[in-house]
């Protein structure tokens, strides 16, 4: 059964940036930052992430955090 959402993009986001997906949701808590896209658009521009790869994490993120 393949995962579905966020995290269905998890192993692609390991493989074509070498870390981690527990590296890029630090990045993502730790950042002062707190809206979804103002995170996106740190990690794309700060790291080279793509915005479905950026997008997916930060979501993924935050959802869990809110929980």
């Amino acid at each position: 059964m393949s995962v579905k959402g966020p995290a269905g993009y998890f192993p692609s986001i390991e493989q074509k940036y070498g870390h981690p997906i527990a590296h890029w949701q630090e990045l993502i808590r730790s950042s002062p930052l707190t809206r979804h896209m103002e995170l996106v658009a740190r990690l794309k521009t700060e790291h080279g992430l793509g915005h479905g790869h950026a997008n997916a994490l930060v979501a993924h993120t935050l959802a869990a955090a809110a929980r």
